[in-house]
């Protein structure tokens, strides 16, 4: 299956095959391949087209329609979202059954502070300028509407700072719900306006330069306080 899979879709050995479907797709939509308001090809065509399996392919859809690009409506299909459309709905959570998007944001509150507060001081000179590349292509993305590079720069923000804590139990919690944080950082972006957006941005750099003082509080708060107004955007209120 994996040369099957290779065969179309561009694959780096560090990109997931379905991340790499999910940005194939996403080009599709941009180019108007895939047009505003249509309905897309069914899951046995596009599997077929793109060479990819049936999973991998659903995988792709769920992380496009998260991000508010595609919209799958029972019994009717998976339509590319019309950005002028009035009547858009909110992107769907996922895990609903699980656990709700407040019970993750509230989990990230908890976790992702400590993380921080304890990766100050913990991370070199490679690790610091990653997180502000990851940044700046954080914003880049932003701007030319490539919302999977977009929230795959926030992951690599956020992975690389729980990556330093010298913590490794607090470390493996965070990678065992990684899944979850990563649908609470894609969930809020279709409802973003560009100034919360550059907001987001300021808050990045508050939480680099409190990591890069090696200051432990200052780095806890101003995470603290980006994954709170993370949350607003989708509609939570953390106390």
């Amino acid at each position: 299956m994996a040369g099957r899979e290779d065969a179309m879709i561009s694959h780096d050995d560090k990109v997931p095959v379905a991340q790499a479907t999910a940005r194939h797709l996403q080009e599709m939509i941009r180019s108007g391949e895939l047009k505003h308001g249509e309905k897309m090809p069914s899951q046995r065509v596009l599997s077929e087209r793109l060479r990819v399996s049936r999973p991998t392919l659903r995988e792709a859809l769920l992380t496009l329609e998260t991000l508010g690009l595609v919209r799958t409506l029972p019994a009717r299909g998976t339509f590319v979202v019309d950005p002028e459309d009035d009547e858009r709905l909110p992107a769907p959570w996922r895990y609903d059954g699980a656990f709700s998007i407040g019970d993750v944001f509230q989990s990230r509150l908890l976790i992702e502070t400590e993380l921080c507060r304890l990766a100050a001081g913990h991370l070199g000179a490679a690790d610091l300028d990653a997180l502000e590349h990851a940044n700046a292509t954080f914003e880049r993305a932003w701007s030319q509407g490539d919302l999977v590079a977009h929230v795959e720069a926030d992951l690599r923000l956020h992975e690389t700072i729980a990556r330093a804590c010298p913590n490794r139990m607090l470390w493996r919690l965070y990678q065992s719900v990684q899944s979850l944080l990563t649908e609470s950082q894609r969930q809020p972006i279709p409802n973003t306006a560009r100034d919360r957006m550059a907001q987001s941005i300021a808050e990045h750099r508050q939480i680099i330069a409190a990591l890069r003082a090696g200051d432990g509080a200052g780095s806890a708060a101003a995470m603290g306080a980006h994954i709170r107004n993370t949350a607003s955007s989708a509609g939570i209120v953390l106390a």
